[in-house]
């Protein structure tokens, strides 16, 4: 069953995908890979492997397919899918670009119809990460990954979302919303810079949630803006980033 998130955000992104013809422009042509609206280096964040010849992977929520593209410089066999056809438009603009073959599918990371155990590797930079429901992608990336393939994402740490307040302004170094029974995150009507419908969850449901659906824990990442940024990226503050961590990284197995 589709839920009302899915519309929302499909035209949600559809709506921003003109602004982010750019930044895809700049992360396709980029020579390194940076993780995360600080770009902490892969060097740091080691979310790809190294060689990837002989993989076949998936990126849920892939917007723009830079992600994609940076995996298939690595040997990879990569697919991505997004609801958005217009981020999808501006991935194949410049799939044949940079001439990457690619296979790009419009389609809800929650329930993409690809065949089980299709894949050895799954990521997610924001993308399903945060857009789609945790209980409906995270079980869609285990039936889509082969016995001991990993899958890695990428998003808000919760305690942005407690720290946000309720209209929508920049984090704060104040609680404003409950860590208990944290789940969904309604934008559209907030008063500040309103956006779509998120998730997230407290770091013990994230746990509660692998182990319902059987993935083992490989890593976790808590990251933080640089120490000497004061920047602000969307509604993040950028000195609250260089004291509070702003994205967490998870590192997950379906075992064997």
């Amino acid at each position: 069953m589709t839920g009302r998130h899915v519309g929302m955000n499909r035209d949600y992104w559809n709506g921003m995908a003109d602004d982010w013809v750019e930044p895809g422009r700049l992360a396709w042509g980029s020579p390194n890979v940076n993780w995360g609206i600080w770009r902490n280096p892969e060097t740091e964040v080691q979310m790809l492997p190294e060689d990837m010849r002989g993989m076949d992977a998936i990126e849920l929520g892939c917007g723009t397919a830079y992600i994609a593209a940076w995996m298939a410089r690595r040997g990879a066999k990569v697919t991505g899918i997004d609801i958005s056809s217009g981020q999808l438009a501006t991935a194949r603009e410049l799939a044949a670009e940079h001439k990457i073959d690619l296979t790009l599918i419009e389609g809800n990371a929650e329930e993409t119809g690809l065949p089980d155990a299709s894949f050895d590797f799954a990521i997610s930079e924001y993308g399903a990460a945060i857009w789609c429901d945790p209980d409906l992608w995270l079980r869609e990336a285990w039936r889509l990954l082969r016995p001991g393939g990993r899958l890695v994402f990428l998003g808000n740490h919760p305690l942005v979302m407690a720290c946000t307040p309720w209209d929508g302004a920049k984090c704060e170094p104040t609680l404003h919303r409950p860590m208990r029974d944290m789940r969904t995150f309604d934008w559209s009507e907030v008063e500040i810079d309103p956006g779509g419908f998120e998730f997230n969850l407290s770091h013990a449901d994230w746990m509660k949630l692998f182990a319902e659906i059987g993935f083992t824990i490989d890593g976790y990442l808590e990251l933080y803006a640089p120490p000497d940024n004061t920047r602000d990226l969307f509604a993040i503050s950028g000195t609250w980033a260089r004291d509070y961590p702003s994205e967490q990284v998870w590192k997950l197995t379906k075992p064997l």
